[in-house]
Protein backbone atom coordinates (compact mmCIF):
# COMPACT_ATOMS: atom_id res chain seq x y z
CA UNK A 1 0.00 0.00 0.00
CA UNK A 2 0.98 3.39 -0.55
CA UNK A 3 0.21 5.60 1.99
CA UNK A 4 0.93 9.62 2.72
CA UNK A 5 0.33 11.28 5.86
CA UNK A 6 -0.50 15.18 6.43
CA UNK A 7 0.74 16.10 9.71
CA UNK A 8 2.35 19.25 11.80
CA UNK A 9 4.06 20.29 14.75
CA UNK A 10 5.45 23.39 15.63
CA UNK A 11 6.15 25.51 18.80
CA UNK A 12 2.32 26.57 19.42
CA UNK A 13 0.54 22.79 17.99
CA UNK A 14 3.15 20.52 19.99
CA UNK A 15 4.71 17.60 18.85
CA UNK A 16 2.09 15.15 19.73
CA UNK A 17 0.28 14.93 16.41
CA UNK A 18 3.23 14.31 14.92
CA UNK A 19 4.69 12.04 17.13
CA UNK A 20 1.37 9.15 16.99
CA UNK A 21 1.44 9.41 13.59
CA UNK A 22 5.11 8.26 13.96
CA UNK A 23 3.83 5.24 15.80
CA UNK A 24 1.04 4.22 13.19
CA UNK A 25 3.68 5.12 10.55
CA UNK A 26 5.97 2.29 12.07
CA UNK A 27 3.48 -0.37 12.55
CA UNK A 28 2.33 0.16 8.68
CA UNK A 29 6.03 0.31 7.61
CA UNK A 30 6.35 -3.25 9.39
CA UNK A 31 3.34 -5.14 7.23
CA UNK A 32 5.72 -3.79 4.40
CA UNK A 33 3.57 -0.30 3.01
CA UNK A 34 5.44 2.90 2.14
CA UNK A 35 4.76 5.98 3.92
CA UNK A 36 5.40 9.71 2.91
CA UNK A 37 4.63 12.47 5.06
CA UNK A 38 3.50 16.31 4.55
CA UNK A 39 4.04 19.06 6.70
CA UNK A 40 3.75 21.84 6.90
CA UNK A 41 7.89 23.66 7.67
CA UNK A 42 8.10 25.93 10.94
CA UNK A 43 9.74 26.35 14.11
CA UNK A 44 9.56 23.06 15.38
CA UNK A 45 8.46 21.27 12.41
CA UNK A 46 10.24 18.28 13.27
CA UNK A 47 10.90 17.64 10.02
CA UNK A 48 14.33 16.32 10.23
CA UNK A 49 13.41 13.77 12.77
CA UNK A 50 10.60 11.99 10.69
CA UNK A 51 13.48 11.94 7.84
CA UNK A 52 16.08 10.14 10.55
CA UNK A 53 13.16 7.49 10.74
CA UNK A 54 13.33 7.01 7.04
CA UNK A 55 10.85 8.62 5.55
CA UNK A 56 10.25 10.99 3.12
CA UNK A 57 8.80 14.07 4.02
CA UNK A 58 7.18 16.40 1.74
CA UNK A 59 7.04 20.30 3.03
CA UNK A 60 4.07 22.81 2.78
CA UNK A 61 5.57 26.58 2.84
CA UNK A 62 5.53 28.67 6.09
CA UNK A 63 3.82 32.40 6.64
CA UNK A 64 5.75 33.50 9.55
CA UNK A 65 3.96 36.35 9.97
CA UNK A 66 0.54 34.23 10.52
CA UNK A 67 1.91 30.41 11.24
CA UNK A 68 -0.74 28.90 12.53
CA UNK A 69 -3.48 30.98 9.60
CA UNK A 70 -3.90 28.90 6.29
CA UNK A 71 -6.47 28.39 4.19
CA UNK A 72 -7.88 24.82 3.60
CA UNK A 73 -8.50 24.89 0.04
CA UNK A 74 -5.05 26.09 -0.67
CA UNK A 75 -3.38 23.24 1.91
CA UNK A 76 -5.72 20.65 0.13
CA UNK A 77 -4.44 21.89 -3.34
CA UNK A 78 -0.75 21.72 -2.48
CA UNK A 79 -1.46 18.18 -0.94
CA UNK A 80 -3.20 16.98 -4.01
CA UNK A 81 -0.45 18.38 -6.44
CA UNK A 82 2.25 16.05 -3.84
CA UNK A 83 0.40 13.02 -4.20
CA UNK A 84 -0.24 13.66 -7.86
CA UNK A 85 3.25 13.94 -8.69
CA UNK A 86 3.51 10.32 -7.32
CA UNK A 87 0.39 8.64 -8.31
CA UNK A 88 -2.37 8.94 -9.70
CA UNK A 89 -4.73 7.55 -6.67
CA UNK A 90 -2.95 6.36 -3.53
CA UNK A 91 -4.11 3.56 -1.30
CA UNK A 92 -4.55 5.69 2.03
CA UNK A 93 -4.13 9.53 3.36
CA UNK A 94 -3.86 9.84 7.10
CA UNK A 95 -4.77 13.16 8.34
CA UNK A 96 -3.99 14.62 12.00
CA UNK A 97 -4.81 18.25 11.75
CA UNK A 98 -6.58 20.30 14.23
CA UNK A 99 -7.49 22.71 11.67
CA UNK A 100 -8.19 20.49 8.69
CA UNK A 101 -11.87 19.05 8.37
CA UNK A 102 -14.36 18.15 5.68
CA UNK A 103 -13.49 21.06 3.50
CA UNK A 104 -10.23 19.80 2.67
CA UNK A 105 -10.93 16.10 2.66
CA UNK A 106 -13.82 17.25 0.16
CA UNK A 107 -10.16 17.95 -2.45
CA UNK A 108 -8.56 14.66 -1.28
CA UNK A 109 -11.21 12.26 -1.19
CA UNK A 110 -11.07 11.70 -5.18
CA UNK A 111 -7.56 10.87 -4.57
CA UNK A 112 -7.74 8.07 -2.22
CA UNK A 113 -9.16 4.52 -1.24
CA UNK A 114 -9.24 5.56 2.33
CA UNK A 115 -9.17 8.54 3.86
CA UNK A 116 -8.69 8.16 7.72
CA UNK A 117 -8.34 11.13 9.98
CA UNK A 118 -6.95 11.30 13.51
CA UNK A 119 -8.75 13.73 15.91
CA UNK A 120 -9.58 14.45 19.61
CA UNK A 121 -12.06 17.56 19.38
CA UNK A 122 -15.43 16.04 17.69
CA UNK A 123 -15.80 19.51 17.03
CA UNK A 124 -16.12 19.49 12.90
CA UNK A 125 -17.77 17.83 9.99
CA UNK A 126 -15.19 15.06 8.51
CA UNK A 127 -15.63 13.19 4.96
CA UNK A 128 -13.97 10.28 6.25
CA UNK A 129 -13.96 6.27 5.85
CA UNK A 130 -12.21 5.88 9.34
CA UNK A 131 -12.29 8.10 12.32
CA UNK A 132 -9.88 7.13 15.71
CA UNK A 133 -10.10 8.68 18.92
CA UNK A 134 -8.33 7.64 21.51
CA UNK A 135 -9.83 9.74 24.21
CA UNK A 136 -12.20 9.11 26.71
CA UNK A 137 -15.11 11.30 27.09
CA UNK A 138 -18.74 10.61 28.96
CA UNK A 139 -19.93 10.16 25.26
CA UNK A 140 -16.89 9.19 23.03
CA UNK A 141 -19.10 6.32 21.44
CA UNK A 142 -21.83 8.45 20.59
CA UNK A 143 -20.03 12.25 20.06
CA UNK A 144 -18.86 11.80 16.32
CA UNK A 145 -21.76 10.13 15.26
CA UNK A 146 -23.60 13.73 13.08
CA UNK A 147 -19.70 14.91 12.16
CA UNK A 148 -18.93 11.45 9.88
CA UNK A 149 -20.85 9.35 7.20
CA UNK A 150 -22.87 7.40 8.37
CA UNK A 151 -20.63 4.00 6.92
CA UNK A 152 -17.33 5.35 8.51
CA UNK A 153 -15.72 2.96 10.93
CA UNK A 154 -15.28 4.93 14.91
CA UNK A 155 -12.36 3.72 16.42
CA UNK A 156 -13.03 4.75 19.82
CA UNK A 157 -11.10 5.00 23.31
CA UNK A 158 -8.10 3.91 25.24
CA UNK A 159 -7.90 0.83 23.62
CA UNK A 160 -7.02 2.39 20.46
CA UNK A 161 -4.13 4.05 21.77
CA UNK A 162 -0.99 4.86 19.74
CA UNK A 163 1.54 3.45 21.86
CA UNK A 164 5.30 2.78 20.66
CA UNK A 165 6.81 -0.67 20.67
CA UNK A 166 9.32 0.64 23.81
CA UNK A 167 6.12 0.64 26.28
CA UNK A 168 5.13 -2.64 25.39
CA UNK A 169 8.89 -3.99 26.37
CA UNK A 170 8.18 -2.03 30.08
CA UNK A 171 7.03 -4.15 33.21
CA UNK A 172 3.23 -2.96 34.07
CA UNK A 173 3.01 -2.40 37.90
CA UNK A 174 1.28 -0.79 40.56
CA UNK A 175 3.25 1.64 42.46
CA UNK A 176 3.72 0.77 46.04
CA UNK A 177 3.12 4.69 47.13
CA UNK A 178 6.34 5.47 48.37
CA UNK A 179 8.18 8.27 46.16
CA UNK A 180 11.70 8.06 45.09
CA UNK A 181 11.35 9.54 42.21
CA UNK A 182 9.28 11.91 40.42
CA UNK A 183 8.99 12.73 36.46
CA UNK A 184 8.15 16.52 34.84
CA UNK A 185 7.41 16.03 31.18
CA UNK A 186 5.20 18.70 29.91
CA UNK A 187 5.63 17.75 25.91
CA UNK A 188 8.24 18.41 23.12
CA UNK A 189 7.57 22.03 22.71
CA UNK A 190 6.31 23.33 26.36
CA UNK A 191 5.21 27.06 24.93
CA UNK A 192 4.42 28.05 28.84
CA UNK A 193 7.14 27.21 30.68
CA UNK A 194 5.28 24.53 32.70
CA UNK A 195 8.01 22.65 33.33
CA UNK A 196 9.93 25.65 35.53
CA UNK A 197 6.81 25.74 37.04
CA UNK A 198 6.98 22.31 38.23
CA UNK A 199 11.14 22.21 39.20
CA UNK A 200 10.05 25.32 41.60
CA UNK A 201 7.00 23.30 43.09
CA UNK A 202 9.97 21.24 43.84
CA UNK A 203 12.34 23.58 45.17
CA UNK A 204 9.89 24.85 48.26
CA UNK A 205 10.78 21.18 49.80
CA UNK A 206 13.17 22.00 52.62
CA UNK A 207 14.18 18.47 52.50
CA UNK A 208 14.54 16.63 49.40
CA UNK A 209 15.11 12.86 49.90
CA UNK A 210 14.01 11.92 46.10
CA UNK A 211 15.66 12.33 42.73
CA UNK A 212 13.43 14.25 39.75
CA UNK A 213 14.00 13.19 35.71
CA UNK A 214 13.35 16.50 33.69
CA UNK A 215 12.62 16.03 30.40
CA UNK A 216 11.99 18.11 27.31
CA UNK A 217 11.89 18.14 23.85
CA UNK A 218 13.49 19.80 20.80
CA UNK A 219 11.16 22.02 20.73
CA UNK A 220 10.97 23.54 23.77
CA UNK A 221 12.42 27.25 23.54
CA UNK A 222 13.58 27.64 27.49
CA UNK A 223 16.01 24.20 27.18
CA UNK A 224 18.82 25.97 28.18
CA UNK A 225 17.37 28.10 31.13
CA UNK A 226 16.40 24.20 32.21
CA UNK A 227 19.33 22.89 31.74
CA UNK A 228 21.17 25.16 33.92
CA UNK A 229 18.40 24.58 36.73
CA UNK A 230 18.83 21.23 36.60
CA UNK A 231 22.97 21.90 36.88
CA UNK A 232 22.24 23.97 39.75
CA UNK A 233 20.71 21.26 42.14
CA UNK A 234 21.92 17.72 42.08
CA UNK A 235 18.60 16.16 42.57
CA UNK A 236 17.64 17.16 39.22
CA UNK A 237 18.69 15.22 36.44
CA UNK A 238 18.24 16.82 32.67
CA UNK A 239 16.75 14.75 29.58
CA UNK A 240 16.54 16.25 26.33
CA UNK A 241 14.63 14.76 23.45
CA UNK A 242 15.04 11.64 24.70
CA UNK A 243 14.16 7.99 22.65
CA UNK A 244 13.18 6.37 25.81
CA UNK A 245 10.89 8.05 27.38
CA UNK A 246 9.11 4.40 28.52
CA UNK A 247 11.76 3.89 30.76
CA UNK A 248 11.59 6.87 32.59
CA UNK A 249 8.01 6.53 33.03
CA UNK A 250 8.36 3.30 34.65
CA UNK A 251 11.23 4.25 36.64
CA UNK A 252 9.14 6.70 38.04
CA UNK A 253 6.58 6.53 40.94
CA UNK A 254 4.97 10.01 40.54
CA UNK A 255 4.68 12.53 37.24
CA UNK A 256 3.77 16.13 36.53
CA UNK A 257 2.91 16.32 33.65
CA UNK A 258 0.73 17.99 30.55
CA UNK A 259 -2.61 15.96 29.53
CA UNK A 260 -2.20 14.97 26.02
CA UNK A 261 -1.13 12.09 24.42
CA UNK A 262 1.25 11.08 26.82
CA UNK A 263 -1.54 10.91 29.55
CA UNK A 264 -1.83 7.19 27.71
CA UNK A 265 1.42 6.11 28.08
CA UNK A 266 1.59 7.20 31.77
CA UNK A 267 -1.88 5.33 32.34
CA UNK A 268 -0.51 1.97 30.05
CA UNK A 269 2.32 2.01 32.82
CA UNK A 270 0.52 2.82 35.82
CA UNK A 271 2.43 5.82 36.40
CA UNK A 272 0.35 8.44 38.79
CA UNK A 273 0.50 11.96 37.60
CA UNK A 274 -0.41 15.09 38.50
CA UNK A 275 -1.72 17.09 35.57
CA UNK A 276 -1.71 20.53 34.46
CA UNK A 277 -3.55 21.01 31.03
CA UNK A 278 -1.78 22.93 28.32
CA UNK A 279 -4.07 23.23 25.51
CA UNK A 280 -8.07 23.76 25.71
CA UNK A 281 -8.76 20.23 24.28
CA UNK A 282 -7.06 18.94 26.88
CA UNK A 283 -9.36 20.18 29.75
CA UNK A 284 -13.03 17.50 29.30
CA UNK A 285 -10.03 14.40 29.23
CA UNK A 286 -8.39 15.60 32.37
CA UNK A 287 -11.68 16.41 34.08
CA UNK A 288 -13.28 13.26 33.13
CA UNK A 289 -9.89 10.75 34.62
CA UNK A 290 -10.10 12.81 37.52
CA UNK A 291 -13.33 12.04 37.96
CA UNK A 292 -12.72 8.31 37.32
CA UNK A 293 -9.90 8.27 39.89
CA UNK A 294 -7.09 7.82 37.15
CA UNK A 295 -5.06 11.33 37.48
CA UNK A 296 -4.79 14.23 39.74
CA UNK A 297 -6.12 17.28 37.75
CA UNK A 298 -4.72 20.43 39.00
CA UNK A 299 -6.11 22.79 36.09
CA UNK A 300 -5.47 24.64 33.26
CA UNK A 301 -1.97 26.08 32.93
CA UNK A 302 -3.35 29.51 33.41
CA UNK A 303 -4.63 29.10 36.40
CA UNK A 304 -1.64 27.14 38.22
CA UNK A 305 1.05 28.02 40.19
CA UNK A 306 4.08 26.20 42.06
CA UNK A 307 2.50 26.61 45.02
CA UNK A 308 -0.68 24.59 44.39
CA UNK A 309 1.79 22.43 42.94
CA UNK A 310 4.63 22.22 45.61
CA UNK A 311 0.69 21.34 47.93
CA UNK A 312 -0.27 18.75 45.43
CA UNK A 313 2.89 16.88 45.86
CA UNK A 314 2.98 17.25 49.56
CA UNK A 315 -0.77 15.41 49.71
CA UNK A 316 1.01 12.57 47.30
CA UNK A 317 4.29 12.39 49.59
CA UNK A 318 2.14 11.91 52.97
CA UNK A 319 -0.66 9.71 51.38
CA UNK A 320 0.77 6.63 50.21
CA UNK A 321 -2.19 4.88 49.82
CA UNK A 322 -3.44 7.69 47.04
CA UNK A 323 -0.39 7.07 45.08
CA UNK A 324 -1.14 3.34 44.32
CA UNK A 325 -5.22 3.89 44.19
CA UNK A 326 -4.00 6.21 40.93
CA UNK A 327 -1.85 3.68 40.07
CA UNK A 328 -4.22 0.89 40.02
CA UNK A 329 -6.79 3.29 38.19
CA UNK A 330 -4.72 3.94 35.61
CA UNK A 331 -3.61 0.02 34.84
CA UNK A 332 -7.35 -0.65 34.81
CA UNK A 333 -8.26 2.18 31.93
CA UNK A 334 -6.40 0.41 29.44
CA UNK A 335 -7.47 -3.06 28.67
CA UNK A 336 -6.32 -5.30 25.48
CA UNK A 337 -4.32 -2.74 23.28
CA UNK A 338 -5.85 -2.67 19.87
CA UNK A 339 -3.62 -0.82 17.64
CA UNK A 340 -3.21 -3.77 15.35
CA UNK A 341 -7.11 -3.99 14.43
CA UNK A 342 -6.59 0.33 13.19
CA UNK A 343 -3.71 -1.48 10.53
CA UNK A 344 -6.48 -4.48 9.59
CA UNK A 345 -9.33 -1.54 9.43
CA UNK A 346 -6.82 0.57 6.99
CA UNK A 347 -6.10 -2.60 4.68
CA UNK A 348 -9.33 -4.43 4.49
CA UNK A 349 -10.93 -0.99 3.53
CA UNK A 350 -8.07 0.28 0.78
CA UNK A 351 -8.87 -3.39 -1.38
Amino acid sequence: MEIFIRVDASVNIGTGHVMRCLTLAGLLKKCGHSILFICRKGPGDLCEIIKKQGYIVHSLPYNKNEPLKFSQLEDAIATKIIIEEHYKEVDCLIVDHYYLDAKWEKVLKPKVKVLMVIDDLANRQHMCDIILDQNLSSNYQKRYDSLIPFNSKKLLGPDYVLLRDEFFLQDQYVRDGNIKNILIFFGGSDPTNETKKAMEAILKFRHINFSVNVVVGASNLNKQMIHRMCEKYSFFNYYYQVDNIASLMNYADLSIGAGGITTWERCYLGLPTIVISIASNQEKIAHALDKLGVIKYLGPKEKITSNQIYFELKNFLLNREKVKCLSQSSIRLIGKNRRKDIIKEIENRSV
